[in-house]
């Protein structure tokens, strides 16, 4: 290859195709091995002119052509890293301030290789550093602490290499030496836990109790969870640290030290633990496991309530009493003075300053994150500078939470936050919709739902939250639901993806929420078993199953099971055993028409088949105007009134004739102000007794502002709709919609009524009585209840009528002993039978009437 100038770069492709960057002239040329002759070059990317723009070049360096022959050029003068697909001339930036999410800042780069994921490797030669990027973004990965000749440091480094180990190295240019830097597959950064969370996670609001007072001590406040789940506690009044290995139950070690109300602890995986001893001594410890012994690693002028290690082997220390975060490398020999990571020094609440801060958290890209409890806040402090941005609390950019005092902090893998809001005495959190409650959501408190003055919070490998509740004196573990709902290792899972959208189908669940969108889904049992069904989803979901079929005019007929939140907030699980000689319909739906995406996951014996079989449901079938109708009426003071429910009086009515041409569903829904209830008769109505020829409960009916129908009507058979309202004495207008597959007439109509009826459910008029027996107990009977739910009136008056009439049998038998008597007879037979034939006549009268009231509308049966 003839090149004009020297190839700051130079690489092959996979399809023999050699590269060469010219600095000088601001370009890559390339040509082809393959060739026989050596062809003139082609160019690669730029214009052989320096410039700014996408198809332009300044000083082009380091090149990178991966699989798929796009290339990757280090774009030293302007300190960005362009990527050119094939035959493009315009390339965009990959890595740099002007790239689209730029989470890096470059200095000439120079070199650049991709790992085996596409991620990026750059020698960042103005900066003296190697970067490299992960899912988070891109963050500084050896020579991290300046420009020098330490083994830490690096002075114009200009390229950089892997073996197949994953060691990096290095040409330092200006210190004349190659360095190897190992690949550290654990490192201090992995020896906490960082889950990986669903979208939505969620714990189990009701803990248990992991360790009592008696094991931790009052007031516990620092706790540690390794990733080998090996939990640390610091128990302040015994100056000890209790440590519980994986599973055990009990604390299988205990360590005893020097240092004294320790506020927070670090724990390394080779088991050093780093703890605070600044109240008394001005210091933090580190007991060194090899050799069971503790040493002063740094000295500090308070207590450290908050301590961590960052990837590069920097303590930190968060000094409420003196507000500030400090920090020194654990890898200097000497213990030299600490440095200020964050806060002035003053207590002040400007983008510098802090006020008691307490939990502290460092991230792989060495963004502090500092817990500025007074000012009810979290900062992020990002490295050498001194301002901090507020990422939650009431002044945050996007606030979506009000924090109150928070003191512990942690982040998952996807950098969402977790924050200890002491002052509220919840657990929070964040995902893509911003901050929410996840545990302690029921007020202070010592329930298993309730914490009291929490301090901090570690999460173990499984997602667990384990909090010190301090004021409870007590450790508590909420468990992460998401790996609690079914275990993969034992059952075979079946799943299921699919949207809930506007143009799914649509029923009324029930009267509490409005219609709602759901899928009809199949399940083929394959093996007969117990299965279990949970969702996962963003909505809140409800589910439910069948047997053979589903009727959505009634969602409780062939109904085997439902629920609603049986693993994750918001999410149902129900476990079932089902046949294969059996059709099942599972139903999955939400709340009030939302939509959107969810997943079905089946556990059990073996994998069962889920089919979609949703069909249009009738309220949403795009019927033509023909067979839409909707009439306007109204309730007035001159309609009919009846007793609904056989206990008030005064309802007015509207009864309403409906001619049905076409057998089908049809959907009826009233619109009004008032708070309208509506039922369906067959045949005919009788207003003395509302629940005669009533239709049996295969529709909904709700009994709140507006009431939907949707029914199963036959042509050829009249069916009353009666329109009344919820309660009595209201009038107003109402319209009335109605959709199905053909028109229904309907005729408003008056009844005429008789003005006597005897024994009816609801009306109970006696002739030749001057007052009725309903006027004097209508409104004390409570229908379709015993004698031990009627009002204190109908016990009294029945307990009196049981009275006489005990009282009558037990007179009538002292009267036959009585007048066996020859001479008795003669004296007082006249007086005795008047006034006995007077008390019996209204005893047994009275009797009767009242039993066979109570009796028909109470359903009371009383044996003698």
């Amino acid at each position: 290859m003839n090149v004009r100038s020297q190839c700051d770069g130079l690489f092959i492709d996979i399809d023999n195709t050699l590269y060469c960057s010219m600095s000088l002239f601001a370009e890559v040329v390339k040509r082809s091995l393959n060739d026989p002759v050596m062809t003139p070059n082609h160019v690669a990317a730029g214009t052989g002119r320096e410039g700014s723009a996408s198809n332009e070049l300044n000083y082009p360096s380091g090149i990178f052509v991966d699989v798929n022959l796009d290339l990757y050029v280090a774009d030293c003068g302007n300190d960005r890293v362009q990527l050119f697909q094939p035959e493009e001339s315009n390339g965009f930036t990959a890595a740099g301030r002007t790239s689209l999410t730029p989470t890096i800042t470059l200095r000439c780069p120079a070199g650049i290789v991709l790992d085996a994921e596409k991620y990026l490797f750059i020698a960042d030669i103005g900066n003296d550093r190697i970067v490299g990027s992960d899912l988070n973004g891109f963050r500084c990965l050896v020579g991290c602490y300046g420009e020098g000749s330490h083994s830490n440091q690096l002075s114009y480094p200009f390229s950089l290499s892997f073996d197949r180990s994953g060691n990096m190295f290095v040409t330092d240019s200006y210190n004349n030496r190659i360095q190897k830097f190992l690949l550290m597959k654990n490192s201090f950064a992995l020896s906490f836990n960082q889950p990986r969370f669903s979208s939505t996670p969620t714990w189990n609001s009701n803990a248990t109790i992991f360790a009592v007072q008696s094991i931790v001590g009052r007031i516990p406040r620092a706790i540690f969870v390794d990733t080998n789940n090996t939990i640390y506690i610091a128990n302040q009044e015994e100056n000890i640290i209790v440590v519980w290995h994986e599973e055990s139950i009990n604390p299988t070690k205990i360590i005893f030290g020097n240092f004294t109300h320790s506020s927070s602890l670090f724990v390394t995986l080779n088991g050093d633990i780093y703890i605070d001893d600044g109240f008394r001594n001005g210091r933090v410890q580190k007991w060194i496991a090899e050799n069971n012994i503790f040493v002063t690693i740094m000295n500090v002028s308070s207590q450290c309530d908050g301590l961590f290690i960052d990837i590069h082997d920097t303590l930190y220390c968060s000094m409420s009493s003196r507000q500030q975060v400090v920090k020194r490398s654990l890898n200097d020999s000497l213990m030299t003075s600490n440095r200020v990571a964050a806060g002035t020094g003053i207590q002040g609440s400007a983008s510098n300053e802090l006020n008691r801060p307490v939990g502290i958290f460092v991230d792989v890209n060495l963004d502090l994150y500092v817990t500025d409890c007074l000012n009810d806040r979290i900062q992020l402090f990002q490295p050498e500078e001194s301002n901090g941005i507020t990422v939650a609390g009431s002044t945050s950019l996007n606030p979506t939470i009000t924090l109150r005092c928070p003191t512990g902090i942690a982040l998952d893998a996807e950098r969402y936050l977790f924050i200890v809001d002491q002052g509220n005495d919840r657990i929070v959190g964040s995902d893509s919709d911003g901050f929410r409650c996840l545990v302690g959501c029921d007020g202070m408190g010592s329930h298993s739902n309730q914490l009291s003055y929490p301090f901090s919070l570690s999460f173990d490998r499984s997602g667990n939250m384990f909090v010190t509740d301090q004021l409870n004196h007590r450790i508590q573990k909420f468990a992460y639901l998401d790996q609690l709902c079914v275990n993969t290792s034992s059952v075979a899972l079946s799943t299921y993806q699919s949207n809930l959208t506007k143009n799914s189908s649509i029923y009324f669940p029930n009267c509490i929420y409005s219609s709602s969108y759901y899928e009809a889904i199949q399940v083929k049992v394959l093996r007969s078993g117990l299965y279990t069904f949970f969702s996962k989803s963003s909505m809140d979901t409800y589910g439910a199953i069948y047997n053979e079929s589903f009727n959505p005019s009634n969602p409780k007929e062939n109904r085997l099971l439902d629920n609603d939140e049986g693993c994750r907030l918001h999410q149902f699980k129900f476990a079932i055993t089902l046949q294969t000689s059996i059709t099942y319909i599972l139903i999955i739906t939400t709340y009030n028409s939302v939509a959107g995406p969810f997943s079905i996951i089946v556990s059990g014996p073996d994998v069962v088949g889920l089919k979609n079989i949703s069909t249009q449901s009738v309220i949403q079938i795009p019927y033509s105007s023909l067979v839409q109708s909707n009439y306007s009426l109204q309730l007035t003071t001159d309609s009919q009134t009846y007793s609904r429910d056989c206990r008030k009086l005064n309802y007015y009515y509207q009864a309403i004739r409906m001619n049905v041409i076409e057998t089908g569903y049809y959907a009826l829904s009233t619109s009004s102000n008032m708070s309208t209830f509506g039922d369906i008769y067959e045949d005919d109505f009788n207003p003395m007794n509302p629940f005669e020829n009533l239709l049996s409960q295969n529709y909904r009916a709700c009994s709140y502002q507006d009431f939907k129908f949707i029914v199963y009507l036959h042509a050829g058979t009249t069916y009353i709709l009666v329109v009344t309202t919820s309660s009595p004495n209201i009038t107003g207008k109402f319209s009335i919609l109605t959709s199905g597959p053909n028109n229904i007439a309907l005729d408003p109509y008056t009844q005429i009524l008789t003005s006597c009826f005897i024994g009816q459910k609801c009306q109970f008029y006696k002739k030749n009585i001057g007052i009725t027996l309903d006027d004097i107990l209508h409104d004390e009977i409570r229908p379709h209840m015993t004698l031990s739910g009627q009002t204190i009136l109908m016990k009294i008056n029945t307990t009196s009528t049981m009275i006489m009439f005990v009282g009558g049998l037990i007179n009538g038998i002292l009267s036959i002993i009585t007048f066996q008597s020859k001479g008795l007879r003669k004296v007082g037979c006249g007086i005795y039978l008047l006034a006995s034939s007077i008390t019996s006549l209204l005893t047994i009268t009275f009797w009767k009437v009242v039993m066979k009231v109570i009796v028909t509308h109470s359903s009371i049966t009383i044996t003698a």
